[in-house]
């Protein structure tokens, strides 16, 4: 008897220490994923090689180590808060720098990028790797990005999954305040290269709405958006395709897989506590998407093929 309970006690302990191990990766995973993420906004002259080796550490650690491949020329940093009065007493401009750009809250107008930003080869690696090894929604959305959204010109997406039996999906609890960090992290808008290849819909995106990234998309919650507006918190989707040329047939097909698509976009914007707004060619493609789903902010855009 004194065995079979000396057994067990080492079964809990193991699985205790399991579950500990379990929670530590995925905070690590999280940290990594949000350094990257806040890394992506900003011009690095190695092509963000520093970045990616520091990212499993503490973003001010990061700063600290990365901060001299910075292209400090495309930047301007403003204690807009009085944080670093102290460090920036008798100190070189390099001292407030790092001081700013460490905070864990990164203050609106704290930190200026002059130019638009291209998001690092090695840092857009790193976060394309990390989507394929995990695409599912639940996964990403816990450790900071949902699988990136495709649009028309792109690959149609795979076929929802039936969802997993009940048990099979849990995942052990965030500690407390890392769910809001990582999830304001997630939010954080990620300016990215236009990927659709298609000049007329770029030039549509960037200049309907009109877009606070031209030639850029961005990325909210992990999906992949036209345009940012100026001014506002509203994410666009845009469409130029010659809607009303398409057969009924052709047209009732690409609605359902748009209605698909949108949905998806429209909800991962609402997450991050941003408007949703489909730009469309024509009136006819405006109507159409209306009778799918009454609820859908769309506009015609006039932009023409």
């Amino acid at each position: 008897m004194r065995l079979r309970a000396c057994v067990a006690l080492l079964t809990i302990l193991s699985a205790c220490a399991t579950s500990e191990q379990s929670r530590g990766a995925q905070r690590d995973r999280g940290q990594r994923i949000a350094n990257l993420q806040r890394a992506a906004a900003l011009p690095w002259m190695d092509g963000g090689r520093c970045v990616v080796r520091e990212a499993s550490h503490p973003w001010p650690v990061l700063v600290e180590r990365c901060y001299g491949a910075l292209d400090h020329d495309r930047l301007e940093f403003h204690d807009t808060k009085g944080r670093c009065a102290v460090a920036s007493a008798g100190a070189a401009a390099v001292g407030v720098g790092l001081c700013v750009l460490a905070a864990p809250e990164l203050v609106v107008g704290a930190v200026v990028v002059l130019g638009v930003v291209v998001v690092a080869a090695a840092i857009k690696d790193a976060l394309d790797a990390y989507e394929l090894r995990h695409g599912s929604h639940e996964e990403a959305g816990a450790a900071g990005g949902a699988k990136v959204a495709t649009r028309e010109g792109e690959a149609e997406r795979k076929p929802e999954l039936e969802p997993a039996p009940a048990g099979q999906d849990w995942r052990p609890p965030l500690p407390p305040g890392a769910e809001d960090s990582t999830r304001r992290a997630r939010c954080e808008p990620v300016p990215v290269p236009h990927s659709g290849g298609d000049a007329a819909h770029d030039a549509c995106a960037d200049r309907f709405p009109p877009n606070r990234y031209p030639g850029m998309d961005v990325l909210v919650g992990g999906i992949r958006f036209d345009a940012l507006q100026v001014g506002s918190r509203v994410l666009w989707e845009i469409k130029t395709h010659r809607f009303e040329t398409y057969s009924s047939y052709v047209q009732d097909q690409e609605i359902a897989k748009e209605v698909r698509q949108l949905k998806a976009e429209r909800e991962a914007a609402a997450a991050c506590g941003y408007a949703f707004v489909v730009g469309v060619s024509t009136q006819t493609h405006k109507d159409a998407l209306v009778d799918a789903v009454p609820a859908l902010d769309v506009v015609v855009t006039g932009c023409a093929r």
